[in-house]
């Protein structure tokens, strides 16, 4: 067996949970997914990924929510409509041409 060191990472419960939760479908121990993660980044001479902001906001997806993140989104969006921060779909639309040509 190889010799091993350990690694000691601080992250946010819920963002450690949903890896937890992705890494056990695809069978691969938290550990391991460091692992490759770390020789990635030794054969690549940097991360491996490219690390960029995203040209819009994602839109949250529910099935990735606990039911304290699904509450508060719901929360921000009563906000919103309280606030008269709302818009009509064609106002959206117009928006999402303008800026990405969708």
């Amino acid at each position: 067996m190889a010799r091993t060191a350990n690694v000691f990472a601080r992250v946010e419960p819920e963002v450690k949970e949903q890896a937890e939760q992705v890494l056990d479908r695809l069978g691969i121990p938290m550990s391991n997914a460091v692992g490759m993660f770390l020789r990635q980044i030794v054969l690549q001479r940097g991360i491996p990924f490219e690390i960029k902001l995203p040209a819009y906001e994602e839109p949250v997806a529910y099935g990735s929510l606990t039911k304290e993140q699904f509450n508060a989104e719901i929360e921000k969006g009563m906000e919103d409509i309280r606030a008269g921060r709302v818009y009509s779909a064609d106002e959206v639309e117009a928006e999402m041409k303008q800026k990405f040509g969708i």
